[in-house]
């Protein structure tokens, strides 16, 4: 009887230790496959509406700004996408699109937001509906190439320019970017820090990043009137002689 005691001591204390290491891992990956299905839905909406990108109205092609929110990045940009189905009258499949993070006041984190508004409006940047589409993200950097290198910024939104950063004599200076680099940061356990809000200041776990770049399919259509000669009258050879080339 004792060595019965014993051997069915061992085998409770060998199953609880294995339930004890399920449950722990449990715990660990449950989080971070919500993470990985966000991280992917997210990418995924933004790739969508960049890859059929086009511009807003002349004085905001399309814009992309450098932000620091502390010690968070928090680069947003506002563009105009095709890559929209009409719900209502009055629409079309034109919307003006703003991606951006913003602190959530109920849970206090970063959420990643995508404002959209397929109505034509004075202000291209503001109105329309947001809608939030991830939540605890510990930063998102947005990185524009324009063929030859890569910016920070794109557009009028900070202090130096593209055009006025840049070291090359090329043409797109002004305009979309070739490609967009976007890069999500996202905290490796988010409920845990829920749960224990103490856990901000000591949380030594590396962020989760996830990283596409997305070709826009419309940045190299030129503008209608873009070969156009000074008459105003349509000229395919753009007013070099013996058809030369057209330089926009």
């Amino acid at each position: 009887m004792v060595i019965s005691v014993a051997l069915m001591s061992v085998i409770l204390v060998a199953a609880y230790a294995c339930l004890h290491a399920g449950l722990s891992t449990q715990k660990l990956i449950e989080p971070r496959t919500d993470i990985f299905q966000s991280a992917r839905v997210a990418l995924a909406l933004i790739s969508a509406d960049l890859r059929c990108a086009c511009p807003l109205p002349k004085d905001a092609e399309f814009l992309g700004a450098h932000r620091m929110a502390g010690e968070i990045e928090s680069d947003n940009m506002d563009f105009a996408t095709h890559h929209y189905t009409p719900h209502r009258s009055n629409e079309g499949d034109f919307c003006e699109v703003s991606i951006f993070l913003e602190k959530d006041p109920k849970t206090g984190q970063q959420t990643l937001w995508r404002r959209r508004n397929p109505v034509l409006a004075f202000d291209s940047l503001s109105g329309g509906n947001r809608e939030e589409i991830a939540t605890g993200l510990l930063g998102l950097k947005l990185e524009f190439f324009d063929g030859f290198e890569w910016y920070e910024s794109w557009g009028e939104t900070g202090r130096r320019t593209k055009a006025q950063s840049s070291s090359k004599d090329h043409p797109n200076l002004t305009g979309m970017p070739e490609a967009v680099r976007m890069t999500l940061l996202f905290d490796s356990n988010p409920r845990r820090k829920l749960a224990d809000p103490g856990m901000a200041s000591r949380n030594t776990e590396p962020p989760l990043v996830f990283q596409t770049v997305v070709q826009l399919s419309l940045a190299d259509t030129a503008p209608a009137n873009s070969a156009q000669s000074p008459s105003g009258n349509s000229d395919p050879t753009g007013g070099q002689p013996n058809g030369g080339p057209v330089t926009f």
